[in-house]
Formats: structure tokens, C-alpha cells, sequence
């Protein structure tokens, strides 16, 4: 049985050979177990009186034996981390090192820590709230500058003022209705509904700013399934490569070099796509490529955007016109590859896609050889996903579908309380949906949370945070 007043301990590093280690000790002992095997290069200094948030030089021992040369930093509590006493020894970085450390500070009394212990007694302990905690591991998995600025902002407290400034807001409305109801005669009614229809639009406003966030969100902590298709020998191995800037993909004149899936990430102007290099589609008897363009149907389903690439050195083919059909209703951007060999005689024919696409969906003319059109797609990309840019103004995106789902909620019963003042009903009716409200924002923030739910939010971080 866990008990979360232990103190506990985990390597905070990554488990390598590195130059430095760190491992982490949290709790009423920590300084008591540090006592038992750090000697300070200074033989005369008392360890528990090393001063707070000061680096010590001395060795770690195991009994008489040197274990290694290390650094040490003190942080008592509350001002750590967790809000315990907290102790990091900077040790060498070998991985034999780093774990005899560790075993030294477990046999002398502390615990081995569980994925996200540390972070969870951070919530506990009241230092940060559970959308801060789980920005902290957004911010760990960050995959390009703006997920790394959105996670900050919100490990700062950029969503959880915002819900808890509309949390007050709801509870001072519900306190007042209860207090009038109670007691007529200090409390008035009058007009009330009014101002309370007034507070409440600008409530829904609100949340809606935030549950429209969540898709733009989702794209930069996540970033975009993309899936490039065509048919065989139509540039897609030179497109994915000229995005990478390396030769990731085999090129080659042969039809069908692509047999299978290729996925890679890469992150443009903030914009990370997660792409699928598939498989040219068409008709083949190779048993190994047609498994392959199977895939490629089916990674076309599950994509978020679709970048088809057709060659424009030769006619519009039934396979063109086949992946025309099956993204029909895909979002999608037409790249119009090796514009360096296109030629009035090659016989493509542009104007015979309006049949197939909208007037929205963008074709953009590139040369995946040589690069060119790139710039424009980016720009085109940015328009499709982000209306042009990615607000660098916005407080902070919603990124969390747990977030997402208990904004809807808040969003579906204001608007609720907004349906029963116009109705004109009877103000104690108004308090059941103003108190469902403020329940689901304080779900984001960790109030009133269920035992399990944090349970599940902290085992999916690493050890030692």
C-alpha cells in the first residue's frame, strides 16, 4: 500500500550514460537520508544545516567507500517543487553510477517513486492546480516552439485564472439568489434576472472563446495527421524529402518504389505534420505494393489533410481521377508537381479539376526536385489550418480533451440559465444550472476531482517528475 507521506525518490534524467544525473528526493526525511551519505567537502558543516537553496560540493558514500563525486542542492520545504523538503543529487551521469545512487537513498529510507509522484504532491500540496500539472507534461512532450509557449502559459496559471476568475463570478450570482430567497427583506430581486442575462452571455462568450481554441489547440500540441498520395512516380518521395531537407524517402524513376508507409514528423513556421509518405495508388498484381495501396486507402481515411500530389508532365490518368473521388470530402491542398517539365504538350489539363474539388481547396504549381512553390504551400497550409497565423495573442489554447469536454458542459448549462430568463422562470430555478457550471470548471482545476481521475492524469508521466 502507497502511502503519500513517504518520501520518495527516482532519477530525474534521462537513464543514459550522460555527463550528469540527478536524482530527485521528496519528503519529511529527505534530509535525514541525505545525512546518512553525503559528505560535504567541508567535513566541519553539519548536513542538516546546509542552507536552503544553496549547491553543496562532497562525496556520496556508501559506509567508508566513495561512491561518487557529486553536487547537491537544498530546497526545504514549502518552497520546492512539492512543497516538501526536497533534496537533487547532481551525480555523475553513467548509468551504473546513477543507479547506486539511487539504491543507496531507497536503503536508507526513502521510496521508490511512482510516474508523476512528484508532480501529484505538487497538486496535493496545493503549489499548482491539475490543469498547471498537466501542463507540466504537455510541456515535456512539446513537439515545437508555440505547444512549448501554450504549455508555459498554462503551467503560469493562463487557464486556470481564467476559469477561476469565471468560477467567482458563478458563485457570487448563486450566493446572492440563495441570500434573496432567504431573506426578502435585505435582498432584492428586482431586476435582477436582467443583470444576472447580461453576466451570463458574457459567461458563454467566454467559454465559447475557449471550446473554439481547442481545434487550433490540438494542431499545435499534437500536430496534423498528413497524408501524401498520388499515384506511383508523382514526386511524392521528392515532396516528403524537400519538406525534411533530407533524403528520407527512396527517389527513383521506377513506379512503385514506395510499397509501404513511410511517417515521419516535421515542424514548419510552428506547425508540426506528422506525415504519411504512402504507397502510389493503383492497380497492381504485385502482392507486397498492392498491400501497400491498401494502406494508403486507408491512411487517407484517418488523415486529418490530405497533400495530393499529381504530375503535371503527363495527362490527368483514371488513377488521378480515382484518388480524386476517394478525398473528395477530405480537407485537402493539390500540389501540381514538376511544374520544371510541364509543357503545353504534356496535356494536363488544370480546369478538369473543378469537377472533383471546390473553389476553396488550394492547388498550389511546385517543383518537389527543386523546391520551388514550397513557400507557397506553407502559406497556403497556414491559411487552411490557422486562417492565416497562429495568434500569438491568445492566452492559452485549449489543447486537453478533458479540458474540451467539461467546457462544453459549462457552455451547454449557461446557455441553459440563458433559456430560463428568457423563459422568465423563478430565480431557484436558475441556481441548479449556475451550480452545474461551476462544478465543471472546477473539474478542469482539480476541485472536487475523483480519486481516480488523478490517478490516471499522473501514472501517464515519466518517473522522477
Amino acid at each position: 500500500m502507497i502511502n503519500e507521506f513517504d518520501t520518495i525518490a527516482a532519477i530525474a534524467t534521462a537513464v543514459s550514460n550522460a555527463g550528469i544525473g540527478i536524482i530527485r528526493i521528496s519528503g519529511s526525511e529527505a534530509m535525514e537520508i541525505l545525512a546518512k551519505i553525503f559528505e560535504p567537502y567541508n567535513k566541519k558543516v553539519d548536513v542538516y544545516q546546509l542552507e536552503n537553496h544553496r549547491l553543496y560540493y562532497g562525496n556520496i558514500k556508501d559506509g567508508e567507500e566513495v561512491v561518487d563525486e557529486c553536487i547537491v542542492l537544498i530546497m526545504k520545504g514549502p518552497h520546492s517543487y512539492t512543497k516538501e523538503d526536497v533534496v537533487e543529487i547532481d551525480c555523475h551521469g553513467g548509468v551504473t553510477v546513477v543507479y547506486k545512487v539511487l539504491n543507496l537513498v531507497l536503503k536508507n529510507g526513502a521510496r521508490a517513486a511512482e510516474p508523476g509522484e512528484f508532480t501529484k504532491r505538487a497538486f496535493l500540496n496545493g503549489r499548482i492546480d491539475l490543469s498547471q500539472a498537466e501542463a507540466v507534461m504537455d510541456l515535456i512532450d512539446s513537439k515545437n516552439e508555440m505547444a512549448r509557449k501554450n504549455s508555459m502559459t498554462q503551467l503560469k496559471g493562463g487557464l486556470s485564472d481564467r476559469i477561476k476568475q469565471l468560477r467567482e463570478e458563478i458563485i457570487y450570482q448563486i450566493a446572492f439568489i440563495e441570500s434573496a430567497l432567504d431573506d426578502p427583506e435585505h435582498y432584492s430581486l428586482d431586476g435582477f434576472p436582467e443583470k444576472l442575462l447580461e453576466e451570463d452571455k458574457k459567461w458563454i462568450t467566454i467559454a465559447k472563446e475557449m471550446l473554439d481554441s481547442y481545434d487550433n489547440g490540438r494542431i499545435i500540441a499534437e500536430g496534423i495527421r498528413t497524408c501524401i498520395v498520388g499515384k506511383p512516380n508523382a514526386g511524392k518521395s521528392s515532396f516528403l524529402n524537400a519538406l525534411l531537407g533530407e533524403e528520407r524517402a527512396i527517389v527513383t524513376d521506377i513506379a512503385g518504389t514506395t510499397r509501404d508507409t513511410l511517417e515521419e514528423s516535421v515542424t514548419i513556421d510552428g506547425i508540426t505534420l506528422n506525415i504519411v509518405d504512402t504507397a502510389g495508388i493503383r492497380d497492381t498484381e504485385d502482392k507486397v505494393e498492392s498491400i501497400g495501396v491498401e494502406r494508403a486507402k486507408k491512411e487517407i481515411e484517418s488523415a486529418d489533410l490530405i497533400l495530393f500530389l499529381m504530375d503535371t508532365s503527363v495527362q490527368i490518368s483514371e488513377e488521378d481521377i480515382e484518388i480524386l473521388q476517394r478525398i473528395r470530402d477530405k480537407k485537402k491542398i493539390i500540389l501540381l508537381n514538376k511544374s520544371d517539365k510541364a509543357t503545353e504538350e504534356s496535356g494536363f489539363e488544370q480546369s478538369a479539376l473543378k469537377e472533383y474539388i471546390s473553389e476553396e481547396t488550394p492547388v498550389i504549381s511546385i517543383s518537389a526536385k527543386y523546391g520551388d512553390g514550397i513557400d507557397n504551400f506553407i502559406m497556403e497550409l497556414k491559411n487552411m489550418m490557422f486562417h492565416g497565423r497562429i495568434d500569438v495573442n491568445q492566452e492559452v489554447y485549449i489543447t486537453n480533451a478533458r479540458h474540451k469536454d467539461a467546457l462544453a458542459k459549462t457552455y451547454e448549462s449557461l446557455e441553459c440559465v440563458e433559456r430560463s430568463i428568457e423563459a422568465g422562470m423563478p430565480e431557484d430555478f436558475f441556481t441548479i444550472d449556475l451550480m452545474n457550471a461551476y462544478e465543471k470548471l472546477g473539474l478542469i482545476i482539480g476541485e472536487s476531482v475523483e480519486e481516480d481521475l488523478v490517478n490516471e492524469i499522473f501514472s501517464k508521466f515519466c518517473t522522477g517528475k
